[in-house]
């Protein structure tokens, strides 16, 4: 990332004054506060941002400095008296003027003394947000309602309160040139690999950007090389349980500083698939969730390219199940009308997001009641449509991450299309292609399909049955070390 110049700080204070007028807006951006004292006949220069600091921590120690003038006398010795009046835990001094224009950026006070050429910057941040409340899109019948805001502070203690180990490392840099923004890696010592730790390190080193509005995502983009792969390569979670779970099994969790979501790394397609509702549960309605789940996922990708083949060769259909497919045919190609209705689905999944919560129900009720009614009864759409394409929709919503929701419904339409010209051939060509690009995948050198491919007997059963946790004593290794977790 490119640095600007090393200034240090001056020992004149019209020589930082006139650097934080010229340089940072001191004057001109009004929430900019500057405060100047004479303490023991020389003069102290307070900076804050008043947006981002707390206000009763700055007062309390505006008093106590002010205070050094009816209890000391020593003027020599007045950066060490400040230092001790300095009623914060967290005090650090900082020898360059770009260091402490971040600090101040970053909502913490910079004191400049006259005559020392060093600043003090005293922990006064207190973000604006929202408290930790339970995610919309990870929801649990039962365990906690907490999840991680968009103050790193405060994602950082809602892990630690969970994960109270000495080795859990917490390491923080700024990323981006003008924006600065807060990044965290966070990890166990003796539990991650050491090789992916150091690469996602020199990785966040070299990113050179102006800022990171789009924040997790931005950074994601830097470490994957994702290309026109739609599968996520990454997985977010927002809860802290979950984060803690995956740290525990060796993961890395990368946070930015204003995004609640998490990104842990290296991931599977498997890992995309689980929810914190089957830990919450006995194993064996665990497992029956997990199933449900897995068959859920499943219709979203084959449901419909299956049906649609069977409508064009009823010979194909097993015994007894004859009825399946239209019964008489309708104005427009089959094929067209699944396309036109999963279209709709996805026109009524964007409008939900964009409309406000009061009307939602009300455009449910439209979407449901009129359109689609009134689309069967003037020939637009069969009966059949409509219920495939909405038990494949309700597939993909079944599944947790939303990215890899997305990912299989253009796998579906890709494979809908390919049976729409080759029929047969072209179902076990698309499917084949399909499995083979999920093969061919890898996250940071971690097979996508593991363990499925390559096998892992242990692996495939924590897959496949939610196992209880006495019986879960071997810590699941994804991939063993390697010297290079780049993507090939």
């Amino acid at each position: 990332m490119a640095t600007s110049q090393k200034i240090e700080v001056p020992d004149s204070l019209k020589e930082i004054e006139s650097y934080m007028k010229e340089r940072v807006g001191v004057g001109v951006s009004f929430d900019l506060g500057f405060r100047q004292l004479e303490i023991l006949k020389k003069d102290v220069h307070l900076y804050y941002l008043t947006g981002l600091c707390d206000t009763s921590v700055i007062v309390q120690i505006i008093k106590m400095l002010v205070e050094i003038n009816d209890k000391e006398s020593n003027v020599k010795k007045l950066k060490e008296i400040v230092y001790n009046r300095l009623v914060h835990q967290q005090v650090t001094e900082v020898k360059h003027m770009d260091e402490a224009v971040d600090q101040l950026l970053s909502g913490l006070i910079v004191i400049f003394i006259d005559g020392v050429s060093e600043a003090l910057v005293v922990d006064v941040r207190q973000y604006p947000g929202r408290g930790p409340k339970e995610p919309d899109t990870e929801k649990v019948v039962r365990g906690s309602r907490d999840g991680y805001t968009e103050n790193i502070i405060e994602n950082t203690g809602l892990t630690r309160r969970r994960i109270r180990d000495e080795r859990l490392r917490v390491e923080i840099t700024k990323v981006g040139e003008r924006s600065k923004t807060d990044v965290c890696l966070m990890y166990l010592q003796d539990v991650a690999n050491p090789e992916l730790v150091k690469l996602l390190k020199n990785e966040m080193e070299q990113i050179d950007i102006d800022g990171m509005p789009m924040a997790d995502k931005t950074l994601e983009e830097f470490f994957i090389s994702q290309g026109f792969n739609p599968f996520p390569l990454v997985r977010y979670t927002e809860r802290p349980d979950v984060a803690s779970a995956h740290l525990f099994e060796g993961h890395v969790i990368l946070m930015v500083d204003t995004s609640p979501s998490m990104i842990i790394t290296p991931t599977t397609y498997f890992h995309h698939v689980q929810h914190a509702e089957e830990y919450r549960q006995s194993a064996a309605i665990g497992t029956f969730v997990r199933w449900i789940r897995f068959l859920g996922v499943l219709a979203s990708i084959f449901l419909l390219p299956l049906w649609f083949l069977f409508v064009e060769d009823p010979t194909l259909l097993p015994q007894g199940l004859e009825f399946i497919g239209p019964n008489e045919e309708g104005n427009i190609p089959v094929f067209l009308q699944i396309l036109m209705a999963d279209i709709g689905i996805e026109f009524l999944r964007m409008a939900a997001i964009h409309t406000p919560t009061p009307l939602s129900t009300a455009m449910g009720l439209i979407a449901a009641v009129l359109i689609g009614q009134i689309a069967i009864d003037v020939g637009l759409f069969m009966p059949e449509v409509i219920l495939y394409v909405s038990i494949s929709a309700i597939g993909a919503f079944a599944t947790p991450s939303y990215e890899l929701s997305v990912a299989n419904k253009i796998a579906r339409t890709v494979l809908l299309l390919i049976t729409v010209f080759w029929g047969v051939n072209g179902f076990i060509i698309g499917s084949t292609l399909f499995v083979l690009l999920l093969v061919a995948t890898k996250s940071l050198n971690t097979p996508y399909m593991w363990p499925f491919l390559p096998f892992d007997l242990h692996g495939m059963v924590q897959i496949l049955f939610r196992v209880s946790v006495p019986l879960s004593k071997r810590r699941p290794g994804i991939v063993k070390p390697q010297n290079d977790y780049r993507q090939p």
